[in-house]
């Protein structure tokens, strides 16, 4: 017969892995440019282009000289300087990863003096460029440049709007960034980064509000996700945070859906999506579903200790009873339980992996508590 185990840690559980702002795959570039006098040059304009695909950002110095482009996406960019409308310096071929900015600084007193072949030659004046023109092109020329300096005024306000979001974001005042990433996306409403992290400070004020405010937050926090996945559907993060959204909002079904299509989407982290997937599943008491789930996770990672504990728990609510009261557990179900502590041996589920030993009758090396010490065991008989 089917084990009773009413004084097992059975408890199922589970909260979802990966902060929903954790996960994002973009960078920074920043640094500090320096003027052929040595002093921070205030108002450079800084072009930032992308070399695989057409893609162009700008941004411009502050008054301490200092300039940063945050939310690019992964890639390999070229760099130039303009002063006063001038190409003063550049470097190619920056390659960018998440996590600190990039530093790319520029000092011009170093490159004026280098004058090696090949260097970023000055850009005509207006008035250069104007020579020679007629009158109709001079008029079409006047316009691009009234164009551009619109478009460059944008990109400015964007940006401005943008790293305001990602302060209040960082800053845990998650109202503040939604007002600050409605602003950013007005201005750029392609760009995908800006609504992933819109997505992702909605999920996060969801969770500190309750009834109509809370379920409007979890609305616009798929909404949002939903866009970010239009424009970039082969990001595993936005699916995967998409999915803790639809959880939130108990709409396992798709939440599902999501984390198998992040799972395929980034296989060398598929062992966190399944695990992800597994607790959606657990709970909404589909355990025969969430056991498979965590195997897939184990077989994914197979050092993933939080994925062995849980598929233990779904072997032992497999276990049977003697006559005589003796519980049966499937066969490796205790090894699962030695594999998490051997693995995390001081874990969050370390109390309860012991406990599930002794009480199947297994042994514990309870030497884990002790660092260093000599190793012992216990068996319950």
């Amino acid at each position: 017969m089917r084990a009773t185990l009413r004084h097992l840690p059975l408890a199922f559980s589970l909260s979802l892995l990966f902060s929903a702002a954790s996960f994002a795959q973009t960078s920074m570039i920043e640094g500090d440019i320096k003027g052929e006098d040595g002093k921070p040059v205030v108002g450079a304009q800084v072009v930032i282009e992308r070399t695989d695909i057409h893609a162009t950002y700008r941004v411009r110095s502050d008054k301490k000289g200092h300039y940063l482009y945050a939310g690019l996406p992964l890639g390999t960019f070229n760099i130039t300087v303009f002063v006063d409308g001038q190409l003063k310096d550049g470097v190619k071929g920056v390659p960018t990863h998440p996590g600190d900015p990039i530093e790319v600084p520029f000092d011009l007193a170093k490159s004026a003096a280098a004058h090696q072949p090949g260097a970023p030659a000055a850009q005509p004046s207006q008035a250069d460029a104007e020579r020679g023109m007629s009158k109709a092109q001079k008029e079409d020329y006047e316009k691009k440049l009234a164009e551009q300096k619109k478009q460059m005024e944008s990109n400015k306000a964007l940006q401005e709007a943008f790293n305001a979001g990602r302060e209040a974001e960082d800053a845990k005042n998650y109202q503040a960034a939604i007002d600050s990433y409605n602003k950013a996306v007005e201005l750029g409403p392609t760009q995908h980064v800006i609504w992933g992290h819109m997505a992702d400070s909605y999920t996060a004020l969801s969770k500190t509000q309750s009834g109509a405010d809370q379920q409007a937050s979890y609305d616009k926090a798929i909404a949002a996700y939903q866009k970010a996945i239009e424009l970039k559907a082969d990001d595993p993060a936005y699916h995967n945070n998409y999915a803790i959204a639809l959880a939130l909002d108990k709409k396992l079904d798709d939440a599902q859906v999501e984390l198998t299509k992040a799972a395929q989407l980034d296989p060398p982290n598929a062992g966190k999506y399944y695990y992800n997937l597994g607790a959606v599943l657990v709970n909404t008491n589909q355990m025969e579903a969430a056991g498979a789930a965590f195997k897939k996770a184990i077989d994914a990672t197979p050092d993933y200790a939080d994925a062995h504990y849980q598929y233990g728990l779904y072997l032992v609510a497999k276990a049977t009873t003697t006559p005589d009261g003796k519980i049966l557990p499937p066969e490796g179900t205790l090894n699962e339980f030695q594999k998490y502590l051997d693995l995390d041996p001081n874990g969050h589920f370390s109390t309860e992996a012991k406990a599930m030993i002794q009480t199947l009758g297994g042994s514990i090396d309870t030497s884990y508590n002790r660092p260093g010490a000599k190793k012992t065991t216990t068996t319950k008989k």
